[in-house]
């Protein structure tokens, strides 16, 4: 048995240990926000964090996260009042298209930025890996930019 924390929440896995992350988050513990995207690690739909860090959800198995403190968009805000200053940066920017891979790249966009309080264009670039089918790449760099200045205490203007 593999005993981990998901969400702030106590939570263990039972079955098979080389099932990937994504698939106990999604069919074990009901939490459906991480995506099924390409299932080799590539797209960054099923991004989530793993010890403070960005991780893809589909090549993660989870006899690799005993002990492990993992957060899926459905954790990354502090409270369901409050969201966090990359998901205000989301919705203010309408960033989504169809949707899909937004939770991976918010999850990436908000790992991005503990790194990085006040990235560049380029460090944007080169920590946004995920990939958006629709293109939405001008906007997710825009709502990056404006998730930091929320994040550094800047007022958000319309």
């Amino acid at each position: 048995m593999t005993r981990f924390t998901v969400n702030g929440r106590a939570a263990s896995f039972d079955g098979d240990a080389n099932t990937p992350l994504l698939w106990v988050l999604r069919d074990h513990l009901q939490l459906r926000g991480s995506k099924f995207g390409c299932g080799i690690g590539q797209c960054g739909a099923c991004s989530v964090h793993i010890n403070g860090s960005v991780r893809r959800s589909c090549v993660t198995p989870v006899s690799a996260l005993e002990g492990a403190t993992i957060t899926t968009i459905e954790g990354l805000a502090p409270s369901e009042s409050q969201l966090h200053p990359v998901q205000i940066a989301w919705i203010k920017e309408d960033v989504p298209q169809c949707g899909y891979c937004q939770a991976g790249q918010i999850m990436a966009a908000a790992d991005l930025l503990k790194r990085k309080p006040r990235p560049s264009d380029d460090d944007i670039d080169a920590s946004m890996t995920n990939i958006c089918r629709c293109g939405t790449y001008v906007r997710i760099r825009k709502a990056v930019h404006r998730a930091a200045a929320i994040s550094a205490g800047g007022q958000d203007h319309d």
